[in-house]
């Protein structure tokens, strides 16, 4: 079963419901790429009229975990996947549609090789960039992720 953008969406639906009801969704994805939307509304908001920190960050979490999805699901493995870490720069008020990109998937594959080749986990850092439909950064997140062999 190939991963798509709907089949993201509809798991969305039923395993991050919070992440649904708030407007995340997938718009691209391919084997070096995703781009996931939210738009700031009533149910994201913080009380200084923009979009909540943490809706920002399931947004950017979820365009580097549908890559690595994406990656282990390529690579025929069952193989176990955990955010380790993460860290965030706000730069701007979030307003509007905000975007996240992340163009991280080439990290995926080295990783996934190495821990099909060494049984041990790897670990490795992506990002993404959150921008507004103007095109200027709001926020940058980091995620890192740790990939293992079952």
């Amino acid at each position: 079963m190939k991963l798509t953008v709907s089949k993201l969406n509809r798991f969305l639906l039923f395993k991050l419901p919070s992440a649904f009801i708030c407007g995340v969704r997938v718009k691209e994805i391919d084997a070096h790429q995703c781009v996931v939307s939210v738009k700031h509304r009533w149910i994201n908001q913080n009380p200084f009229n923009s979009m909540y920190f943490a809706v920002q960050a399931m947004a950017a979490e979820l365009s580097t975990g549908a890559l690595v999805m994406y990656q282990i699901q390529k690579s025929g493995k069952k193989i176990s996947m955990l955010v380790a870490n993460n860290k965030g720069n706000f730069t701007k008020k979030a307003t509007g549609r905000i975007t996240f990109t992340c163009n991280d998937g080439y990290l995926i594959e080295k990783a996934i090789q190495g821990t099909i080749a060494t049984g041990e986990g790897q670990t490795f850092w992506m990002k993404s960039i959150g921008t507004d439909e103007k095109g200027i950064q709001v926020s940058e997140m980091d995620f890192e992720w740790s990939v293992r062999v079952k």
